[in-house]
This record gives structure tokens, C-alpha cells and sequence, in this order.
């Protein structure tokens, strides 16, 4: 499964950026998909996770409250859209899913990755 990450870019602390993961040709639908975050000279985290089924989504405690994650009606694409952005949330942001995974908050558990788009928050 290749997963095609898109919507960063250069945002005012305050603002918003909806990130999009998507994968070509595929639906998505028994896929987890989880949202991680790379910040330079720092290890990846966790963002977000959308199960497959069950309950939906799992919040990092840095995000809850200003992340909502969801999939389009078609489930080809998973979003993560991110409010009140700090600078701290500059970060490369990769999308990975598991297939019937549990929409764990490990990225060991995720089996496809895409490419990171880069969020930058400016203060």
C-alpha cells in the first residue's frame, strides 16, 4: 500500500492545517490509519489514530482537544486536521496504516508508510 502524505506548509501559530493521507487505487477501509510527527533532532510520535472499525480515534495528549482525525465517505482518505497551531507542532508529519490494526499509538505497529509533510508553525 503506498500512502501519498499532503497538506503541510507554512502556518501562523493560531491557525489550522488539515493534512490529508490517501493511497492510490486502494480504499482504505480496513485499514487503521495512524498520524506521527517527526520534529528536527527529535524521535517520531504519535499524533492520531483512526481505527478500522470499533471505537474511531485516539488523541496524543499534545493534540487532544485541537486534532480531529477522520476518513471521507468514500474511506480513501484519512484527515488530520490541527487547530490553535503552536510553534512546537513544527514537525514533519507521516501518515502509516495497518491493515485490521488497532490504531495503536506505536509506529512498530504500523506496516505502510508514506512520505512526511512538513508543518511549519511560525510564532
Amino acid at each position: 500500500v503506498q500512502l501519498q502524505a499532503s497538506g503541510g506548509g507554512l502556518v501562523q501559530a493560531g491557525g489550522s492545517v488539515r493534512l490529508s493521507c490517501s493511497a492510490p487505487r486502494r480504499t482504505l477501509s480496513n485499514y487503521s490509519v495512524g498520524w506521527f510527527r517527526q520534529a528536527p533532532g527529535k524521535d517520531r510520535e504519535f499524533v492520531a489514530a483512526i481505527r478500522w472499525r470499533g471505537p474511531p480515534t485516539g488523541y496524543a495528549g499534545s493534540v487532544e482537544g485541537r486534532a480531529t482525525i477522520a476518513r471521507d465517505n468514500a474511506m480513501r482518505t484519512v484527515y488530520l486536521q490541527l487547530n490553535s497551531l503552536k510553534p512546537e507542532d513544527t514537525a514533519a508529519y507521516y501518515c502509516a496504516a495497518d491493515r485490521y490494526g488497532v490504531g495503536s499509538d506505536l509506529s512498530a505497529s504500523y506496516e505502510y508508510w508514506g512520505q512526511g509533510t512538513l508543518v511549519t508553525v511560525s510564532s
